[in-house]
């Protein structure tokens, strides 16, 4: 199970990863970052990409069933989590960010930041493994 540097450094291995980092979005803080920042700053990108993130963790709208009408239905799949926000993904004209929410035993305000090329990135595959990494991540 890797730590946030090793967490990290895995992501980096992603085809046309940028930067990346595990940010603690009640907080803003980046717990760790490697590669390039959007802005050229990590600590900057981490207090902004955790406003988002801290947007759609807290937005009610997210947690709403799929029927919309709140009728109890019957389950399906894997229980519920605390938060009803998998991850975000931002589409700019040049990059991807993906911002992965990290689910763990206590309650966590972690997510995994991902920057990523636009020509030389594949997003399917660059959410399946930061999603396996947030699976894995010791914190």
């Amino acid at each position: 199970m890797p730590g946030i540097d090793e967490c990290l450094l895995e992501a980096m291995l992603l085809p046309g990863a940028l930067g990346a980092g595990v940010v603690d979005w009640a907080s803003g803080l980046a717990l760790g970052s490697i590669g390039d920042s959007p802005g050229g700053d990590h600590e900057v990108t981490a207090a902004e990409t955790a406003e988002l993130a801290r947007t759609a963790a807290e937005h009610p709208d997210f947690g709403a069933s799929p029927s919309g009408g709140g009728e109890d239905l019957p389950a399906v799949g894997p229980p519920a989590t605390d938060l009803p926000v998998e991850d975000l993904i931002i589409t700019t004209r040049t990059a991807y960010h993906v911002l992965c929410f990290v689910e763990t035993a206590f309650d966590s305000s972690v997510f995994l930041h991902l920057w990523l090329d636009r020509e030389e990135g594949n997003l399917a595959l660059a959410r399946l493994r930061l999603r396996g990494l947030a699976e894995r991540l010791v914190l």
